[in-house]
């Protein structure tokens, strides 16, 4: 792409995580993060095309000057608000919708708590995480 820039891979449990170090991020991240989400969908395809094998799956992302890792602090942050609003006014909360990476980030971020329940709802592009009180 003709871009100057510096990787480095950090192993999560799941996941390796590609980190991108670049003077300028917006041409990579694009507007809310579109072109990271289509680079790391075209990335992920060549390699399912290249060298898997049939059925095997690899999770990775890539992630540009840490604007994933901010965005998923900030999301985690969201839900974790809205879990106490649902403890103290004992009413769901539908959340604005998601990718379904961003929805996984909320699930996940409110494991920890075992009187709140999440799920998703609706379809496509307006699929939602909706934040419960366990009952």
């Amino acid at each position: 792409m003709g871009i100057d820039a510096t990787v480095d891979d950090v192993l999560h449990s799941e996941e390796v995580q590609f980190a991108v170090r670049v003077r300028d991020g917006g041409m990579l991240i694009g507007n809310k993060g579109a072109g990271l989400a289509a680079l790391n969908h075209v990335i992920k395809k060549i390699v399912k095309s290249g060298s898997l094998a049939e059925g095997e799956d690899v999770r990775f992302f890539l992630d540009v000057n840490d604007y994933q890792r901010q965005k998923n602090e900030s999301l985690k942050d969201l839900a974790k608000i809205h879990a106490q609003r649902v403890r103290y006014f004992k009413k769901a909360v539908v959340m604005q919708p998601m990718s379904a990476y961003d929805r996984r980030v909320v699930h996940s971020a409110l494991t920890e708590y075992p009187d709140i329940i999440t799920e998703s709802m609706g379809e496509g592009e307006e699929r939602r995480v909706v934040i419960k009180p366990y009952i």
